[in-house]
């Protein structure tokens, strides 16, 4: 199912805070948030990740940008998560989420 954002708030510095919320094509709403652990402009992202519905679940994204022939590599990592089943679920959204990107960029 395709997410469309309903809002995104972003305060990337390290210590902000950042919050998005989507609603799927089936009308579930969805809303996460967390804080930017690190930001280092054109090589990496390190924030927490939780959703608003179970807030205690906290989990880390760690994102990180490095030069590749002409482009930019991105590699994505998320871990620290409650469970292996919170796990299966993020990767697939994640995937999903990916896929839908490189064909928008492609």
């Amino acid at each position: 199912m395709k997410p469309a954002t309903v809002q995104a708030e972003l305060d990337v510095r390290p210590g902000g805070h950042y919050r998005i919320s989507f609603v799927r094509d089936d009308g579930e709403y969805f809303e996460a948030g967390g804080i930017y652990r690190e930001v280092v402009p054109n090589e990496r992202l390190v924030f927490s990740w939780a959703w608003h519905s179970t807030p205690e679940r906290e989990s880390l994204v760690t994102i990180s940008f490095k030069p590749d022939s002409g482009g930019t590599l991105m590699i994505f990592h998320h871990a620290q998560f409650v469970d292996e089943t919170a796990r299966d679920n993020h990767q697939r959204g994640w995937n999903s989420f990916f896929d839908k990107l490189d064909a928008f960029v492609a």
